[in-house]
């Protein structure tokens, strides 16, 4: 109770929609302080501290840094989960008219961004592993970005955007559980399925209560974790097995209970501790050639210029042969502010770039996405702010000659 309340007074404070992503901003901005500074080396130290929880012979020992990526962003990808079900079923991808344009633009904003990528690194086998990082797409920043042109932006833009996001979420789940998974063990996933087909059972005989799915989907969590698989993806599947419905139609089901309940935890706990965690960067003897290094140049061209690319181009083609057609108010400058936006790759990027790669390349990924997704969010920007004012003339040029 006391974090809603706090959350809604940052909110109110610094402006609905934009306060997670100015908080994952400056959490970004503190780490990169942090890593060049004196603390450097005690907040290495503390992200390496192991910590252990056991129950009699059983335990599972980490480093804090993986109990941050490992079992806290579960539940930010519990909370993706929770919208991705929403929208497939009574939101925006519900129709698939609706959900065409914003499907093959994230279709497009995925594979170009790859395809970049793999041209930059295709001589090294073991750099090609980070083909997914610049094929993501960070909600909250991009959103947070969105909303600070108000009004210049119609509703309609945002709702691409949402959508657009949502199914590049979707497709790194997916990458994510079909690239990035270590040898699999039988046994933990034979105990996944069955506590999966237990939730799914809870939720066809009417169980509302969250409780039971919570409680079942953290032993989930470690017979993932125990997998192979990676341990965010329970978060998922416990997400599409939470019933949407409650037990009287007009009141919010047990899913948007849950998920208006983790939407303060998760914008403004785990996301700023997952940037704190994973954004740092030491400057010490790095030089501009930093930049030029493949995986870093790989990732930062894809999210800037593969994003444009595959998100106005595959949206461009997709209009013209007659597939769908742009939401109503929307430009294509404004489509095209939309796709800079998209490359605001950040905590997913970074995150994927966490399972890619050891910490010998994680300086040069984080140089790639960092640089990648700053170009983009003030390209974005300032797209869409020009975008609008000729949008206001436009209006404003119609009403004079009524």
């Amino acid at each position: 109770m006391a974090v809603k309340i706090l959350y809604n007074h940052v909110v109110r404070a610094m402006g609905h929609d934009t306060a997670p992503g100015m908080v994952l901003i400056a959490a970004a901005v503190l780490a990169m302080l942090i890593m060049n500074s004196g603390l450097a080396d005690g907040y290495t130290a503390l992200l390496g501290t192991t910590i252990t929880l056991a129950f009699g012979e059983y335990g599972i020992a980490k480093p804090m840094l993986l109990w941050i990526n490992d079992f806290l962003m579960a539940i930010f990808f519990l909370l993706v989960g929770l919208e991705i079900k929403r929208e497939i079923v009574t939101g925006n991808l519900s129709n698939m008219r609706a959900a065409s344009l914003p499907l093959i633009a994230a279709i497009g904003g995925m594979i170009v961004p790859a395809l970049i990528y793999y041209s930059f690194n295709a001589g090294d086998p073991e750099a090609i592993r980070g083909w997914a990082i610049p094929a993501a797409t960070d909600i909250a920043f991009a959103l947070g970005v969105l909303a600070l042109l108000g009004k210049r932006v119609p509703i309609s833009l945002k709702v691409f955007l949402l959508a657009v996001a949502i199914i590049d979420d979707l497709g790194a789940i997916l990458i994510i559980a079909l690239f990035y998974t270590a040898d699999l063990s039988t046994t933990a996933l034979m105990v996944g399925g069955v506590v999966t087909l237990a939730m799914f059972a809870l939720n066809r005989f009417g169980v509302k209560s969250i409780t039971p799915y919570i409680l079942l989907g953290l032993v989930l969590w470690v017979a993932v974790l125990k997998s192979g698989v990676h341990a965010t993806l329970a978060g998922v599947v416990v997400a599409f097995c939470i019933p949407l419905e409650g037990h009287d139609p007009d009141e919010d089901g047990p899913l948007l209970h849950l998920e208006h309940a983790l939407v303060p935890w998760v914008s403004f706990g785990i996301m700023p501790i997952f940037a704190l965690a994973n954004a740092g960067v030491s400057l010490i003897g790095m030089s501009p050639a930093a930049l030029l290094e493949p995986i870093s140049a790989g990732i930062s061209t894809g999210l800037f210029f593969g994003k444009q690319i595959g998100i106005v181009g595959f949206s461009f083609i997709a209009v013209m042969v007659g597939l769908c057609r742009l939401p109503s108010g929307v430009s294509w400058m404004q489509v095209w502010g939309l796709s800079l936006l998209a490359g605001i790759g950040f905590t997913m990027s970074l995150f994927i770039g966490n399972l890619a790669f050891t910490e010998e390349q994680a300086a040069a990924v984080r140089v790639g996405v960092l640089s990648g997704s700053i170009l983009a969010g003030i390209s974005g920007y300032l797209i869409l702010r020009i975008a609008g004012r000729a949008s206001d003339a436009r209006v404003e040029a119609a009403k004079a000659n009524a």
